[in-house]
């Protein structure tokens, strides 16, 4: 394995990365658990509703200061031993991780800014900008359970791929994530 510094990710990407991926993993179960809730008594439904609008909310926002970090500090280079279509299906997996959890993001808030409820982050109600629209709710919760089919199927792709590269440098990943 390569220890030259340039080859790696700083240290500030790792964290990212892996932040990124504790709250997704927490978020995808919650998101599909949250629904079996009865919706009577409305109060366990909401609180969970609510919670995960606010995991949601705060994704997008790791999602905006990982971006803005990325612009600012290129990635190691693609080490050159490895074939060339794993790079191409690996920066394309990675632009759909996060194109998926940023279309989460606003999908599942224009959802709830469309359903007639307040959006809550973390209790604190945001102001109301739309009025309920039945349609537009119904689109949106639709997008986002397809676009969380998605997510899915991309995350599984990523690990596959780390995997496969782990695997390959002999069990160590340390500081390559992208």
């Amino acid at each position: 394995m390569d220890r030259d510094p340039a080859s790696r990710y700083s240290r500030t990407a790792v964290f990212l990365h892996w932040l990124v991926a504790a709250m997704v993993a927490i978020q995808v179960p919650l998101g599909w658990a949250m629904q079996a809730i009865a919706k009577s008594p409305p109060g366990p439904r909401a609180d969970a509703f609510n919670l995960h609008k606010s995991f949601g909310m705060t994704i997008a926002a790791v999602i905006l200061v990982r971006l803005a970090w990325r612009a600012g500090h290129r990635p190691p280079p693609w080490p050159a031993q490895w074939p060339r279509w794993q790079h191409v299906l690996a920066v394309a997996n990675h632009a759909a991780l996060y194109l998926l959890l940023i279309g989460m993001a606003a999908t599942g808030y224009l959802g709830s800014a469309y359903s007639g409820y307040p959006v809550r982050y973390f209790g604190i109600v945001l102001p109301s900008w739309a009025g309920k629209n039945d349609a537009l709710k119904s689109f949106f919760a639709s997008a986002h359970e397809v676009l969380a089919w998605l997510l899915v199927a991309a995350f599984v792709l990523h690990v596959a791929g780390a995997f496969v590269h782990w695997r390959r440098e002999g069990g160590s990943l340390a500081g390559r994530m992208r």
